[in-house]
Order: structure tokens, then sequence, then C-alpha cells
């Protein structure tokens, strides 16, 4: 009697799980379509100038893949970089001014903001240093992209042409390195989860309220810069692009968010350990360092991503069949949704059905952050430890 009570429990929270599928599916903004790339183009009649700031901290590593990308853009107007070099140890800026002589193209200044101040994380610290040098150039337009971001010879160009359809930021989210095992399972999945918080639809939707950006590679208008105080205003956010877009929104700016197809970063996660660093060190503060939010997120990953396949394992031990159906018809919703971001980081259609185990995963790095948090321990960065909890920048 009793475990019929527990199998029939189980069922009718394998139905809620089913339901909030058929929900994601359908209401969520279609987050799981990929097809959201640059708006429509439309090439001015005299090019904007651009400058293009580039914050880097220890990253002598991944220039020689990304700097000359930049240096060779196409651009038909005046552009400029700057490379911010945030105290790196590893000989980053005689680097970059090395590639800079070799490779030539577009102008680079190399330049040292020195030590954030109290209240300022080391990536916003060197933005701002960068955008104060750009502001003598007066240039239109600001591209902000990290130092492990390559971009295609027409990139500066295509968001340049597609800002022009009338907003203040354009960002693509870049497609992130997947040749290891690890990157393979984990990497498309991380892009999936960010688009089903932040679905790309309705960030670019006038009027609408939810606002996100992709750090590596932000276009972002210089008089809105101005009018939203950027970076000022973010100078200690948690996630800086999520937190620029929303800064760019309240000050009345459009926001346009999509996947990108020729903008990639290089930066490599060959293990498990670096991946569970990456997503570890930001997102209990994701959740506001919030324990009632922790435990919601907790749940609600369980129920939505770990009760189908458990489902159609108790289902089938227990000789419920309709326990079992509820989670293979949630668990195949699940796998459907996921397909098409599999196919945009062209990766076997075998690993959707091992969406719940990399969301285990996410979970468990999630509860990391939370146990590191409460340990008092901060948030390392490239040789800084940040102990504030709002001063955590993202990779770049």
């Amino acid at each position: 009697m009793g475990q019929t009570a527990a199998v029939s429990a189980f069922l009718w929270i394998t139905v809620v799980s089913l339901a909030a599928w058929c929900w994601l599916l359908l209401c969520q903004g279609f987050f799981w379509r990929t097809d959201v790339r640059l708006p429509a183009r439309r090439e001015p009649a005299s090019w904007p100038s651009v400058c293009v700031v580039v914050p880097a901290r220890d990253e002598a590593g991944v220039l020689p893949a990304s700097l000359p990308s930049l240096l060779a853009q196409d651009y038909p107007g005046r552009a400029e970089v700057f490379l911010v070099d945030d105290g790196s140890t590893d000989g980053t800026g005689e680097l970059a001014r090395e590639l800079s002589r070799r490779h030539g193209g577009l102008p680079l200044t190399v330049t040292s903001p020195g030590e954030p101040p109290a209240g300022w994380t080391g990536k916003l610290w060197a933005v701002r240093h960068g955008i104060a040098l750009a502001r003598a150039r007066q240039p239109e337009y600001l591209l902000l992209t990290d130092a492990d971001i390559a971009h295609a010879p027409d990139s500066l160009r295509e968001l340049v042409a597609a800002a022009g359809s009338g907003f203040d930021v354009v960002s693509q989210m870049a497609r992130l390195r997947v040749e290891s095992r690890w990157e393979r399972l984990v990497v498309p999945a991380f892009v999936y989860f960010f688009a089903q918080l932040y679905p790309f639809r309705w960030i670019g939707r006038e009027g609408s309220r939810t606002a996100a950006a992709a750090g590596g590679c932000v276009l972002l208008r210089t008089a809105m810069a101005e009018r939203a105080r950027i970076p000022d205003a973010i100078r200690h956010a948690v996630i800086d692009d999520v937190a620029l877009a929303r800064a760019v929104k309240g000050a009345g700016g459009r926001v346009w968010l999509g996947l990108a197809d020729r903008v990639d970063s290089v930066r490599p996660y060959p293990r498990l350990h670096d991946l569970w660093r990456m997503v570890s060190r930001s997102a209990y503060a994701q959740l506001r360092h919030s324990p009632p939010l922790l435990l919601g997120t907790v749940a609600g990953l369980a129920l939505v991503y770990l009760v189908p396949p458990v489902a159609v394992v108790v289902g089938a031990a227990a000789g419920s069949a309709a326990t079992a159906l509820a989670g293979a018809l949630a668990w195949a919703v699940m796998a459907g949704t996921y397909t098409p971001m599999l196919r945009h980081y062209r990766q076997s259609l075998w690993l959707a059905p091992l969406l719940p185990y990399t969301a285990f995963l996410y979970l468990l790095m999630t509860v990391d952050s939370a146990v590191q948090h409460y340990r008092g321990r901060g948030a390392a960065w490239k040789g800084r430890t940040y102990t504030r909890p709002d001063a955590v920048p993202d990779e770049g």
C-alpha cells in the first residue's frame, strides 16, 4: 500500500515536470531555437568611427589566436584598438605590441590602468581605463571584446551595420570551444541554460524588460555609454555583461543579443575542473547570495531535469506505465529542445539525452559556489581574490 502511494505521488511529480517542459517549450520565448542571428543590416552612407577596448590579464596564451583577427578587421571607417593590460605577469602587453608589429592592420595602443581601487573589479577598471582613452578619439561606437575572442574579418562591419537598425547595444554570443570531451558535454548546455534564463527574442523586443549581453562581443553606442554611466554604474557587478544590458535598458536604450556564426572564443577548458571553476565562480552570485533562491534553484533543476529520467526507471521498476510514459515524454521534450543547440555547435545529437546528467553537474557547481561563498574564500580570478560578494568578474 505504501509503495503504491509513493509511486502515485511520484507520478504527480512527473506530471508537473512534463507540464513544466510544455511551458518551457511554448512560453519561454522559444529560447531553444538558434535562429536569432544579427538583425537586418543597414550600411551607413558614412561609416562611424569605432574604438575597440580589450581588457586583458595574463592572456599571452590566447592572444596569438585572437588579437590578429581584431587588427585585421576590414572596416570602411576609422577604427582603433586599445588593449588594457590589467597587471599581467606573463608578458601580455609586450606580446600584443609584437603581434601588432608583425601583423599590422588597425592601430593598437597598449596601456595599463594600475591596480583597481576599492569597489571595482579588475576587468571593469580596465574597461573604464580603455573607454577613457577611447573617448579622446570621439568614437560613435565602442566595441568591448574579451582577449580570447577571435573575430571574422567583417565582424566589426556587420555589428555596426546591425546597430543601424536602431540598437544601442548589439552583442553576439561567441561560439565557445568544444574540442575536449568535457567541453562537448558542458559548453553547449551552458549557452542553452543562458538562453533559457534570458530568451534572445525577448531581449531584442522593444519594450521588453529582459536584458542581457555576452561580454565577449558587445558593440555599444558611445552616447548611450555616457547616458547609462558605463562602466561606473556597474563597477562591481557580478555578471558585468548582463548588468551592462540592464543599465542600457534602464536608460531607455535598445539591446540586441543573438548567437554568433563567426565570432569564436579560443579559450580552452580541457578538464572538468576548468569548466567547474568557470561556472562556480559566479553561480551563487547570480542568485544574489540568497539561500532561498539557492534552494529554489536546486529544487527547480531537480524537478525539471532530473525527475524525467528517474521517472522512467521508477515507472519501469514499479510497473507504473503512466509514470514511465510521463517521464519519457518530458525527457523527449527536453532532448528535443536541446538538439538545435547541439547542431549549432556541430555536436553529436546523442548528447541530447545526456542533458539531465549535465544539468546535475551544473546543480553541483551551483551548490559548490554557495559553499565557497560561506567559507569566506571569495572568488579567485587570474591571481586576484575578490572577497566582496558583489565583486566577481566574468572571464575575460
